[in-house]
C-alpha cells in the first residue's frame, strides 16, 4: 500500500501508476488524511480492500468542468457534503452567514456550496450521465427522510430525491461502503443493490417488502401530528437488532430505509484506526495557512463511537447509534506512540475520547442481544437498573499511554457524561480525571436548569449536576488544583418559557456563573429537538410544547443568560416586565439587574454588576492558558461555585 495522500489530480494518478480509478470521492471540505474526518476514514477503508480512489476536494461547482478533471471513474462517484451540513456549517443558528470555514483553506469561507450534496450530484449527472451515484456523510445521513429545513423553514423531501443520487448509506459507513464497492466490482447493477443494511433506495413497490410504513412526505409536510409520528418510528426502530427496515412515501415512489448496521466489533474499529492515514492536510493548502480544523485533532485520540445519552438535540442517535463502540488499549496507545514521531509533537495529547468521552461499552449486554430499549432511554429520567457503569478500562488506558516515553500530559477535553460519572461508586476515575487530566478547564453539559426544559432536552436532573460540581471542588481541593468547569447552556430550546428563561438566570445570578458561551438551539436536520421546534408537539407523546420562535423572545432568552452584560440590561428589563418578575430588578441579593436611572452629569445609566470585591484575594485563573481559553466557569473555592470569564470561546454548534 503507498504512504501518501490518495490521488487529487490526474499527475498523482500517473505517479502511482493508474491509467484508471474505481471511486470518484467529492467532499464539501478540504482534504485532510486524518481518522477524524470521515471521508478520510471511508477512502482508505475502500483502499485496504484494494480500490482506487481519487479525491476531488470542495470542486467549482458552477458547472460540470471541474467535475470531469480526474476522468471517469470505472465503478462509481461517492459524494459527502463534508464533516458538518453544509447550511449548519455556513449558517448560525440566527440563519447569519458565518464569515469563516474552519473546515477550508486558511479558513475562509465559500469553498464549498450550500446543500453541498445536491449541488454536487446535479453537477455529476451532468457530468456522467448515469454514473453510479452514491451519497453519505452527516449530510445524507440526517435527511435520509422527508425533513423539516429550518433555513427554508419548510418540510423538504428525502435528499435522496433532491439528489438524484442511486443509493444512501446512513451512519457511519465502513460496512456499507465495502459491501456496495463489491457488488459493483461483481457486476451487480447499482439499482439493484437492495440488501446493504444501513442503505436507502428508491422502489416504485414496496408490496415484496417487509417494511414498516410511516407516514408519507405529502403527509408530514401537511400535517404537524403527521410529521411527529413519523419521527417517533423513525427514532424508534434506529436499532440494528431489533429495528425494522422503514418505508416512506414520496409522490409515486417509495424511500426505503433498511436497519442499520451492524456497530463495528473492537478488532474492525481497530483495523479502521490503523490504516495508514496521513494525520494532516494535503500539502497544497499550505500556501493558504492550512487546514483549522485540524489544530483540534491532529494530537487527540478517538476512543470510542455511538452513545447512549440519548439527548434530544443530538443527531447521534439517528447516526452512530445508541450503543457504544470502542477500540482496544492496544489499539489506542499505538497510535499515542506513533504522534511521538510527528516532529511537531510537543508531549501533550490534546484529548482521548469520542462522542462522551468517559463511555467504553453497551450500557448493558442486552444491547449486544436484543438492542438498545425501544420503550426507554438508558440515563434518563433516571438510570437503568441494567446500566453497567466501569471506568476500569478508560483508566487503564490513560495510565498506558502517560507511560509512554516522550508523553508529558493527557488532556479530557472531548465532554464528559456527568450523570454516568456520578453512578461509579469507584472514585478512581474521578480522581485522576481532576489530578491528571484537566487543562484548567473542564467541559460538561447541564444545559439549563429548569426541570421542564431539561425533560424536552433529555438531559438528567439539575440536582445530579449540583452534586458533580460539588465533588469535583473537594477533589480538586484534595489535590490543590485551581481548575474550572465549562458549563455549556442552551437558549429557547423547545419547552423553554420565558419563565424558565428566568429560572436558569437566577440560578447563574446565586452560583456566581458568568456565562460568556450561550448557544442559541439551533434546529438541525434529524432531530427530536428539532420535530418538536417544527410541530410544537412532543413525538413521544403528541403533547403540546412551547417554542420560542420570534427574533424577539429569543433575544430575550438569550440575554437572560447573560444578563450581566451591560449591552443587555434593557432587554433583560423587557423580559422581566413581561413575565411579571420586577422583583428581580432592585438592589436585593436575588435581583438580576438594578432599574435604569438617569445621570444627569453622564446621561447614562445604572446597571447591576457583581462586586469586584467578591473575589478580593482570589486567583480567578490558575494559569496562562486558562486566560487564553476563557469561557463559562464554575471556580472552586471553599466549596462554593463562582464565576470568572475574561475572554470568549469561539461559537460551538451542535450536531
Amino acid at each position: 500500500m503507498n504512504h501518501d495522500f490518495l490521488p487529487i489530480n490526474k499527475d498523482d494518478m500517473q505517479k502511482r501508476g493508474w491509467d484508471e480509478y474505481d471511486f470518484l470521492y467529492v467532499i464539501g471540505d478540504a482534504y485532510v488524511d486524518h481518522s477524524s474526518f470521515g471521508p478520510a476514514i471511508i477512502s482508505r477503508v475502500l483502499e485496504s480492500h484494494g480500490y482506487r480512489v481519487a479525491i476531488l476536494s470542495q470542486p467549482a461547482w458552477q458547472n460540470k468542468d471541474a467535475f470531469l478533471s480526474l476522468g471517469r471513474p470505472k465503478l462509481g462517484v461517492l459524494v459527502c457534503g463534508g464533516n458538518i451540513d453544509s447550511m449548519v456549517n455556513h449558517y448560525t443558528a440566527a440563519k447569519k452567514f458565518r464569515s469563516t470555514d474552519s473546515y477550508s483553506p486558511g479558513g475562509e469561507a465559500n469553498h464549498c456550496p450550500d446543500r453541498a450534496v445536491i449541488v454536487y450530484c446535479n453537477r455529476i449527472r451532468e457530468a456522467f450521465g448515469d454514473i453510479p451515484i452514491i451519497i453519505g456523510g452527516i449530510e445524507a445521513s440526517l435527511r435520509r427522510f422527508a425533513h423539516y429545513d429550518y433555513w427554508d423553514n419548510k418540510v423538504r423531501r428525502s435528499i435522496l430525491l433532491d439528489s438524484r443520487a442511486n443509493l444512501l448509506l446512513y451512519g457511519m459507513g465502513e460496512h456499507q461502503i465495502v459491501e456496495m464497492a463489491d457488488a459493483l466490482k461483481n457486476g451487480t447493477k447499482i439499482q439493484d443493490i437492495r440488501s446493504i443494511a444501513g442503505s436507502c433506495f428508491l422502489t416504485n413497490s414496496i408490496e415484496d417488502l417487509d417494511v414498516l410504513e410511516c407516514p408519507s412526505f405529502e403527509d408530514v409536510r401537511d400535517d404537524k401530528k403527521a410529521y411527529a409520528v413519523a419521527c417517533r418510528v423513525q427514532y424508534e426502530e434506529q436499532d440494528p437488532i431489533r429495528g425494522h427496515h422503514i418505508a416512506q412515501k414520496h409522490h409515486d415512489k417509495y424511500l426505503v430505509q433498511l436497519k442499520p448496521s451492524m456497530p463495528l466489533s473492537r478488532s474492525e474499529l481497530d483495523r479502521v484506526y490503523a490504516l495508514p492515514y496521513m494525520r494532516t492536510y494535503h500539502p497544497s493548502y499550505e500556501a493558504k495557512g492550512g487546514i483549522p480544523a485540524i489544530e483540534e485533532v491532529k494530537y487527540s485520540i478517538t476512543s470510542s463511537r455511538g452513545c447512549f445519552g440519548a439527548c434530544n438535540f443530538c443527531a447521534l442517535t439517528l447516526h452512530q447509534g445508541r450503543i457504544v463502540q470502542s477500540r482496544s488499549p492496544k489499539s489506542i496507545v499505538e497510535e499515542g506512540r506513533k504522534m511521538t514521531f510527528d516532529p511537531d509533537f510537543k508531549g501533550y495529547i490534546h484529548d482521548v475520547g469520542g462522542p462522551t468521552a468517559n463511555f467504553r461499552a453497551p450500557a448493558c449486554k442486552k444491547q449486544l442481544e436484543k438492542g438498545a430499549c425501544k420503550e426507554r432511554q438508558c440515563l434518563v429520567p433516571t438510570p437503568c437498573k441494567n446500566l453497567e457503569v466501569s471506568h476500569r478500562e478508560y483508566v487503564d488506558v490513560l495510565h498506558q499511554l502517560e507511560s509512554l516515553d516522550k508523553i508529558k500530559k493527557v488532556f479530557i477535553r472531548s465532554g464528559i457524561r456527568f450523570d454516568y460519572l456520578m453512578l461509579d461508586k469507584d472514585k478512581t476515575f474521578f480522581k485522576k480525571l481532576c489530578r491528571d487530566h484537566v487543562s484548567g478547564q473542564l467541559k460538561v453539559a447541564p444545559e439549563h436548569v429548569s426541570p421542564n426544559v431539561l425533560a424536552h432536552m433529555g438531559k438528567p436532573k439539575m440536582e445530579v449536576y449540583d452534586s458533580f460540581c460539588d465533588e469535583f471542588t473537594d477533589i480538586c481541593a484534595t489535590y490543590h488544583k485551581d481548575q474550572y468547569l465549562v458549563p455549556y447552556l442552551m437558549s429557547s430550546h423547545p419547552g423553554s418559557t420565558l419563565n424558565d428563561a428566568i429560572t436558569l438566570a437566577c440560578y447563574l445570578n446565586q452560583h456566581h456563573i458568568n456565562p460568556r458561551q450561550v448557544q442559541d438551539f439551533y434546529p438541525t436536520p434529524g432531530t427530536i429537538s428539532t420535530c418538536m421546534f417544527y410541530t410544537e408537539l412532543d413525538p413521544y407523546t403528541l403533547k403540546k410544547v412551547y417554542v420560542a420562535k420570534t427574533p424577539e423572545e429569543k433575544q430575550m432568552q438569550r440575554a437572560l443568560l447573560q444578563f450581566r452584560n451591560p449591552a443587555n440590561h434593557a432587554i433583560v428589563e423587557r423580559a422581566l416586565k413581561k413575565a411579571h418578575r420586577e422583583d428581580l430588578i432592585g438592589f436585593s441579593p436575588h435581583a438580576l439587574i438594578h432599574p435604569r436611572t438617569t445621570k444627569k452629569e453622564h446621561g447614562s445609566y445604572s446597571i447591576h454588576e457583581k462586586s469586584p470585591d467578591k473575589f478580593k484575594g482570589k486567583k480567578p485563573f490558575a494559569s496562562k492558558e486558562k486566560k487564553q481559553n476563557g469561557g463559562n466557569e464554575h471556580v472552586p473555592n471553599s466549596g462554593r461555585k463562582k464565576s470568572i470569564a475574561k475572554t470568549k470561546r469561539p461559537p460551538k454548534t451542535r450536531s
